[in-house]
């Protein structure tokens, strides 16, 4: 007894549905179908009983399988923006088995929406290879773990078409994740932020589908830490400070906001770890995106805002070593990024200019604050120097709006508030340098607090927009200007300086309590805190738009044959 069984595959676009007759010629073309041979042969064939007890359809045979070549056909959902088309609907087949007498015998294939086997779509979720390309061994640790583990006989029949065709769409991915160049993200991607794919491109991962967490978990996380860091700083400052005493802070809420920030910061570090550990291929291309590498300063601004606002009852003054370890990395990358800025190219300081850049500026004044209130004085004085020198060049260019000329959309509207940062923590620290709330303290404190003002009258400035983590660049910067006027109340006490102290601290603490209860919202019951990244699908060269619909979408037709 013989039974041969051929497959066709033949993907079908929504868009090209008036091809289908021209697909069904060519599949009974390559399946050896002729339709007069197959009626003479039927009349020619003896009638065949069969047994009472057997299930019959009424669906006609298929020796030629050209039957299982129309129905294999894969849906298909074309995204007429990206010009993409991706298929991801697999058809499950059951065999009904007919007890026969005769000479000839077919298996007849019955249509069913119900999956019978459980684990198949679990099978096929191991198999989806379509991000090992972002993975930090490429997929290839987890493949030879599942070789190692071995399979059933048939698992590898159901799935060896599966496997091959998943082969072919992941080999371009392999490729893109080698380092891109930088000129690709700014073809590829548009916006200030250099963070939205354009039409005319197509990502290199799947659009239609939910990435993985750790691939939407981006390193701009930080940003929550810095705020809730800064709020224990500045409750700090409000239970110390002697012209605040008349408020009668209670050091225990500086311990409680501690608390809450060393959980947060490590549970970000831990997560992003995470993500360095099973997708380093995804943080490489954080790092080498123009924009987002600024972000790498903020995990260790995080570290320095948890030391500054340490509560005494815990320790007074921290082991200078700590300073050494949260600065080395900070000028590690500041070698990188300001070496760029000077030595041109792509990278040059005009090309990639983005308030986010004061990240980068804010790291060397949080340190001169950090070190300062250890009593070093040649570091502190080291970074500040810095920070000052490349915080005018950042000032300057940023006002010229020289890249681009075109102005933030409203979702990055609250990234203008990092213009306050950098001065206002610059006046700190150089008085703790100095010991003295002098001249040069109080020019960076007016320019903080005139920054400050000229950005809170624009109100409509900020209205109107979705939330997002770009958020929480309103926090830390208005806890910075607080802590300014806390200092400057202490040189120049009146009710005026102390009056702004405690409007400033109290609209600080409303905005990130505020941010803090929307963001556990949008992550836990909205769940729409973390979209899909595009960054992370730029793939390393651009190919044309129909190239990439026929290798991608419109794969060639495969046959196999399976001889019993």
């Amino acid at each position: 007894m013989e039974n041969r069984d051929s497959e066709l595959t033949i993907p079908i676009p929504a868009r090209d549905s008036d091809q289908i007759p021209v697909l069904f010629e060519q599949a009974a073309a390559l399946a050896g179908f002729d339709e007069e041979v197959e009626k003479k042969r039927e009349e020619t064939l003896p009638t065949v009983p069969t047994i009472p007890y057997s299930v019959s359809n009424s669906m006609p045979s298929s020796p030629s399988g050209l039957r299982y070549a129309l129905h294999q056909l894969q849906g298909h959902v074309y995204n007429s923006e990206r010009k993409s088309c991706l298929s991801n609907v697999m058809t499950s087949h059951v065999e009904k088995k007919v007890v026969t007498v005769g000479k000839f015998h077919h298996s007849q294939p019955l249509e069913t929406k119900i999956n019978i086997f459980p684990d198949q779509s679990q099978r096929h979720a191991r198999l989806d290879r379509r991000f090992d390309s972002l993975k930090t061994w490429s997929g290839k640790l987890e493949r030879q773990l599942s070789n190692l583990r071995g399979s059933f006989p048939e698992e590898q029949t159901e799935d060896s078409s599966l496997t091959s065709s998943m082969d072919d769409s992941t080999s371009g991915d392999e490729e893109n994740a080698r380092p891109i160049p930088v000129h690709r993200y700014f073809d590829a991607l548009e916006g200030p932020e250099l963070d939205t794919l354009k039409p005319s491109e197509i990502s290199g991962l799947p659009e239609d589908l939910e990435w993985p967490f750790l691939l939407r978990f981006p390193i701009s996380s930080f940003g929550i830490c810095l705020g809730v860091g800064s709020q224990a700083m500045l409750w700090k400052t409000l239970s110390t400070s002697e012209p605040m005493a008349f408020l009668r802070i209670s050091p225990i809420v500086n311990l409680v906001l501690w608390i809450i920030a060393l959980v947060l910061t490590t549970l970000v570090f831990t997560t992003y770890g995470l993500k360095c550990i099973f997708y380093y291929e995804a943080v490489k291309r954080e790092y080498y995106h123009p924009v987002r590498v600024n972000f790498f300063f903020a995990p260790w601004i995080a570290c320095l805002f948890l030391a500054l606002g340490m509560p005494p009852s815990i320790v007074e003054i921290l082991h200078p070593c700590v300073w050494y370890i949260f600065m080395s990395p900070i000028l590690c990358l500041e070698l990188k990024i300001y070496g760029q800025w000077m030595s041109g190219g792509q990278r040059r300081l005009s090309k990639v200019a983005n308030p986010s850049n004061h990240l980068s500026i804010v790291g060397n004044f949080v340190g001169a604050l950090l070190g300062a209130s250890m009593g070093l004085k040649e570091g502190p004085i080291f970074f500040f120097a810095i920070g000052l020198a490349h915080y005018i060049v950042l000032f300057v260019t940023l006002y010229q709006r020289l890249p681009t000329n075109e102005s933030l959309p409203k979702e990055l509207h609250p990234v203008f508030f990092l213009f306050v940062a950098a001065p206002s923590v610059a006046c700190t620290a150089w008085a703790k340098i100095c010991g003295d709330f002098d001249y040069g303290s109080r020019i960076a404190y007016f320019i903080a607090i005139f920054l400050y003002f000229s950005l809170v009258v624009r109100v409509n400035f900020f209205w109107g927009f979705k939330f997002s983590l770009a958020w929480w660049a309103y926090t830390f910067p208005m806890t910075g200007a607080s802590i300014a006027t806390i200092a400057y109340a202490a040189e120049v006490r009146n009710p005026l300086t102390q009056a702004l102290s405690v409007v400033l601290s109290g609209v600080s603490t409303i905005t990130v309590t505020s941010l803090l209860v929307t963001t556990v919202l949008y992550a836990f019951v909205f769940k729409k805190l973390f979209p899909n990244d595009d960054l992370i699908g730029v793939m390393k060269h651009k190919k044309n738009a129909n190239i990439q619909f026929v290798k991608r979408v419109m794969p060639m037709v495969t046959t196999r044959t399976t001889k019993k």
